[in-house]
Parts: C-alpha cells; structure tokens; sequence
C-alpha cells in the first residue's frame, strides 16, 4: 500500500513535490474545513498534479496551553484517513516544536513552503497565522507567494444555514451537550471514533445484550447516554447496533467511562480488534434503573429505536456515504 502519512519533509517522495497544498490543523475536518480543503482537491485536478494536506502534530494548543485538556475530534490517524477518503494524495504531520513554533514567518515559507514542498499552490483559510508570535497573516502569506513563485488562495469561513461561522470549538460544544444532530451536520458526516475492543464485564452477554467494548480518550467530550451507531470492523464490513457510552450506574457505582455497542445479527469474536463507530443517532441520557430487570426492558427499547433510526438512515453528504455507507451493512 502506497505511503500517505509522513512526519517529516525529507521523507516526502520526489513525485509529491510540486503539489497543491492545503494548509492547517483541520481538527474534525468538518465542513469549514471541507470548503478549504476541496478548493485545494479543485486546483490539483484542474493542474493535474498531487494534493497534499499540511498540519502539526501534536495539535499547537499542547505547546502552548500543556495543562489544558484538549479533546480531539479526530486523532491524527483519523485525520489522515478522512483525508485519504476526501481524495488526498498525502498528508505531512509536521511536529509541533519549540523550535518550530520559534520559526519566523519567512523561514516557515523559505523552510517549509518552498524548499521542503515546492509548493505549486497554498491554499489555507482566511484567518492562517504562521510564524513565531504569529507574525505571519494572510497578507504575507500572499506577498511571499508573488515573490517565491507560488499561488496563494485563501478561503472565507464557512457558515452553516443561520449564518454561523462552523468551528470545532462549537462541535465540541454539541457533543458534550448530547446534542448530536448539530454536530454531525457541522462535520458533514457521523463524528466516529475509533478504539481496540477489549474484554469486559460481560454482564451485557448475561443480560442477552452481549457488547463490544473499547475505552475512549479521557478528554473524550462525547455524552453520556445510548446512541444509535454503525460499528466498522477493520476489515471495512459494518454492522448497525447500539450503542451505551458512559459509567453503568446501574451495576458499577464508579465505573470508568466505556462505548459498549450491542452489534444486530453479529455473533464472532471482536477481541483485541481496533474498530470504528460512527455515531448516528442519540436516544436519551444515561440513567441509573433501580433492577436489572427494568435496565434490561429498556435496551429492548432502545434496541428497538436504534433499528428503526438506522433503516432509514441518509447520506449526510459524499463523505459520509464514503465513510459510513461503504461497505455492506450487517
């Protein structure tokens, strides 16, 4: 399989030279992302030559806020794969130093730009700052391109149906509010995430409920509650299930948060696996029910729910029905 992620610009083959770049974090690629990073996929068809993606790793804010707890919405390998799925042909994680971050504008464009990408076309948002003490903006950014031999196109935010800029700090937001909908209309396809299956309790198998579990991020902002979702098996098959994201009060009095997701129809082993869900649809807030009995009721119910949501899932857009869509659903 033909490389696409790359950590340094020395490991950048010859023949992604000369591309398209799309400059930024882009932390959830999501549709404002998306209108930046199409505009870059246009210009690359329209040259016929590679499109490549520019971001840091780790994400600036750990250099310069490293006790703020950050929740990613999409990891870096998420990122890359969004990326590869939009149609990139790489994606350079360069990391985010000290020195890096101690780079004057011009060296980034000499350093970076020019003798490390030899950048035919940046492409980048409106708002792209560089530099030490971000002293390089938009306009130098467009005077350094007349003058080191590259084109430079900056693109307006991009706003949803009430005239909102779409931000990730507003995705976050939605997220931790239990509000779902909102978020995954601003990312443009079901906020996933990924993890390794491991073994658990197995109550969920004595209940008739039996879950594949996996322990998200700590900073993880996601609710609390059950969710209607698509599990995606590393081999590419999804399987619609439900799915319960939180403590268990019920049977755990102070439990580590945990996804368990009852997968429909699905009976093989998923131990040690590293899948991906897409969550689709939130059902209702965690709860604490006074008897197994009543808790086991209840995921009928939302077992129930989930089924019909799902049948009569849509397309949010190209990218999800790439990534939520693709392959067979169990």
């Amino acid at each position: 399989m033909k490389r696409f992620r790359f950590q340094s610009l020395e490991d950048l083959p010859e023949t992604l030279r000369g591309s398209v770049v799309a400059i930024g974090n882009f932390d959830g690629v999501h549709r404002g992302h998306q209108s930046v990073l199409n505009t870059a996929l246009g210009f690359a068809r329209d040259h016929d030559c590679p499109a490549l993606v520019l971001t840091f790793e780790p994400h600036p804010r750990r250099l310069f806020q490293p006790d703020l707890a950050l929740f990613r919405i999409t990891p870096a390998p998420m990122k890359a794969d969004l990326l590869q799925a939009m149609g990139f042909d790489g994606v350079i994680e360069l990391p985010f130093t000290r020195d890096f971050a101690n780079q004057t504008a011009d060296e980034f464009v000499d350093r970076v730009l020019v003798g490390g990408l030899g950048a035919r076309q940046v492409v980048a948002g409106f708002d792209f700052h560089f530099g030490k003490n971000r002293q390089g903006g938009p306009a130098f950014l467009m005077q350094a391109g007349k003058t080191r031999g590259f084109h430079v196109t900056l693109v307006d935010a991009f706003r949803d149906s009430a005239a909102e800029v779409i931000s990730s700090s507003r995705i976050r937001d939605r997220l931790h509010a239990g509000d779902l909908a909102a978020a995954n209309d601003m990312l443009g396809y079901r906020y996933r995430v990924e993890a390794t299956v491991t073994r658990g309790k197995q109550l969920g198998r004595t209940l008739g409920f039996p879950t594949a579990n996996m322990k998200l991020d700590d900073n993880a902002a996601l609710a609390h509650g059950i969710y209607a979702v698509r599990f995606i098996r590393a081999d590419g098959t999804i399987h619609d299930g439900v799915a319960s994201f939180g403590r268990r009060p019920t049977v755990d009095e102070d439990g580590v948060a945990l996804l368990e997701t009852f997968l429909f129809n699905f009976s093989a082993d998923l131990y040690g696996e590293t899948c991906t869900v897409a969550v689709c649809g939130f059902l209702r807030g965690e709860e604490k029910f006074e008897t197994l009995d009543a808790l086991t009721e209840q995921m009928r119910k939302d077992e129930a729910e989930a089924r019909a949501m799902l049948a009569g899932l849509a397309p949010l857009g190209d990218l999800d029905a790439n990534l939520t869509f693709g392959a067979e659903t169990g």
